[in-house]
């Protein structure tokens, strides 16, 4: 493949989005003797070489869908297309959604980021993606069709493998928690690999898919031209009177989550050798109050091991919070029981909440900086009580990632926290905003930052003007003091021309008194939405002030005072006067 054309294609594909990329560490994956027959059953599917299939795998938050995933995908890995074959496994590419990471929270790049997995593996196919990439550049674009990207990135190179994989086990797609992008194209992604999968043409090949049990992709993926793809996994079917259902939460479930739980504490043991094994009565409790969730399971033991405390007090504590928990009960009722062993559980969950909202994840020193003194001095020591919600590398440079997406569920509404109080904790997003702003403003006016982005803003604001906005920089010289981010961003919206009376606010603020004494202050004063700003309450008291009787003397000061609105003006005030005296 030409180098040009391939370093291209290196570069918008997400690395982050495949199944054992150092992004996604620890990976999930399943233990030895767990999910047998889950993963019997889809072994099976993939073996089949009659016709392409879509396995879609779904369920609730935390039953373990993707370490099944990972451990599918790491099987197909170490399984040859060929005996003969040095390169080719089975795996064809994965991508694993995730919505703290934007760049694997949408649909723009996992064609490309498919196709480079794909070229890697079956070097045969990369000319093809080479012609693809010289003859539209543009299909690289994350706003590209869709289905462009489609046809020249997946359909193209797999059309070339149809000769050379027929009489061979078919490869394998596995994309993981398709919940995590976003809904708006979600559905047109399982229809275009559905379309793929339909073509005569190619090789038979096989997709795992995984998700939660949301309505908008069960609505795609049993539309009529889906039906004979898919092989849906019903994992959350039972009990609901279908006979000899598999699922990724029946009763075989127990069985793994203790098997869990005894290899999680003989690892505990290898690294504090003083640490008591648990009686098999402790280790039967804590798989029930799990209630056949791995998540539940998972915080468990990262709670006990949290690396900070005493583990051995830290079980005792366990035990105690889940003797609260009935089997079965939902997560977020073992996290409120978490939250309320810190020393302030609604700081806490505050900080929690924040790290969940981030855009992407961010290193500790950086929230700090992002909070400020105020709300960030206590970042480190209240996060460091947090880590059976979050990984907090030894490295300070490296990202706080939370554990599971059920924590960012559980922080999005607060009426899933049963917190005395903190129910009148400030929304995450709402700090993140202000801080955002603060940050900003501080360089205000040498930093280009907010400029820059001022000008991207021009495009949509048709109140803006068309004048460069580096000319701020000039304009800003009359600030005084560092404003509030809600008043700094009205003023930049006055200054770049948006004038209504719902921002005339602004002009009480110093600042804005400040901005009256500047040319462009008095030029605004003659106009007449200035001389209707000095009829409101906020332009009479101004006119009061030293600056606004210095105005009066000017030659336009004079004109205003002779006109009907400044007569009247003089005139109440001398009666306000008279009634005074």
């Amino acid at each position: 493949m030409a180098e040009g054309t391939w370093e291209k294609l290196s570069q918008v594909a997400i690395l982050g989005a495949e199944y054992d990329s150092p992004e996604r560490q620890p990976h999930p994956k399943c233990l030895e003797g767990t999910r047998v027959d889950v993963l019997k059953l889809i072994y099976g599917l993939l073996d089949k070489q009659e016709k392409s299939q879509i396995i879609w795998l779904h369920g609730t938050a935390g039953v373990g869908k993707s370490a099944v995933a990972f451990t599918v995908a790491e099987r197909m890995k170490c399984l040859k297309v060929t005996e003969e074959t040095k390169i080719e496994t089975r795996l064809a590419g994965s991508f694993f959604f995730s919505r703290k990471h934007t760049n694997r929270s949408s649909t723009g790049h996992v064609f490309a980021t498919l196709a480079y997995q794909l070229a890697r593996n079956f070097p045969s196919v990369q000319k093809d993606v080479n012609r693809a990439i010289r003859e539209n550049p543009a299909v690289l674009n994350a706003s590209m069709s869709l289905q462009d990207q489609m046809k020249e990135l997946f359909r193209r190179p797999l059309w070339h493998l149809e000769s050379r994989l027929r009489e061979c086990p078919p490869p394998v797609f596995v994309v993981d928690a398709l919940d995590e992008c976003k809904p708006e194209t979600v559905a047109d992604l399982i229809s275009l690999l559905g379309q793929a999968l339909r073509d005569p043409e190619l090789p038979v090949v096989h997709i795992l898919l995984t998700s939660r049990s949301e309505e908008h992709i069960r609505k795609v993926i049993q539309k009529e031209d889906m039906r004979t793809l898919v092989c849906e996994i019903p994992v959350n079917t039972s009990g609901e009177g279908i006979a000899g259902t598999i699922s990724l939460d029946g009763e075989d479930v127990d069985k793994d989550i203790h098997i869990f739980l005894q290899h999680s504490f003989t690892e505990l043991r290898s690294r504090h050798p003083d640490f008591p094994q648990p009686t098999a009565d402790k280790l039967t409790r804590l798989a029930n109050r799990a209630g056949r969730r791995f998540i539940v399971a998972s915080t468990m033991m990262k709670f006990v091991d949290d690396g900070y405390n005493d583990p051995r007090d830290r079980l005792e504590l366990m035990l105690e919070l889940t003797n609260e928990l009935l089997p079965g009960t939902e997560v977020y009722k073992l996290y409120n029981c978490i939250l309320a062993t810190c020393s302030d559980p609604n700081r806490a969950y505050q900080h929690l909440s924040i790290v969940a909202a981030l855009a992407d994840p961010l290193p500790i020193s950086q929230i700090s900086k992002l909070l400020g003194p105020g709300q960030g001095s206590d970042i480190a020591t209240v996060l460091v009580q947090l880590r059976s919600f979050m990984d907090i590398p030894a490295d300070s440079s490296k990202p706080v990632n939370i554990y599971h997406s059920s924590i960012r569920d559980y922080v999005s509404d607060f009426s899933n926290c049963t917190l005395p109080g903190s129910q009148l904790i400030t929304a995450p997003h709402s700090v993140l905003a202000d801080s955002s702003f603060r940050l900003m403003i501080q360089d205000l006016p040498n930093s280009t930052d907010l400029l820059d982005a001022l000008s991207a803003l021009k495009l949509y604001n048709q109140t803006v003007q068309a004048d460069d906005p580096r000319s701020l920089q000039k304009t800003l010289a009359f600030v005084v003091e560092l404003p509030e981010p809600l008043h700094a961003l009205t003023g930049l919206l006055w200054l770049r021309g948006a004038r209504g009376s719902g921002l005339r606010s602004w002009l009480e603020t110093s600042d804005g008194r400040a901005w009256l004494q500047t040319q462009g202050g008095e030029n605004y004063l003659h106009t007449q939405k200035g001389e209707d700003w000095l009829e409101t309450r906020g332009g009479g008291y101004w006119l009061q002030t030293h600056a606004g009787n210095t105005w009066l003397q000017t030659e336009r000061g004079r004109d205003w005072l002779q006109s009907g609105q400044g007569w009247l003006w003089t005139q109440r005030r001398r009666q306000v006067a008279e009634d005074l005296g």
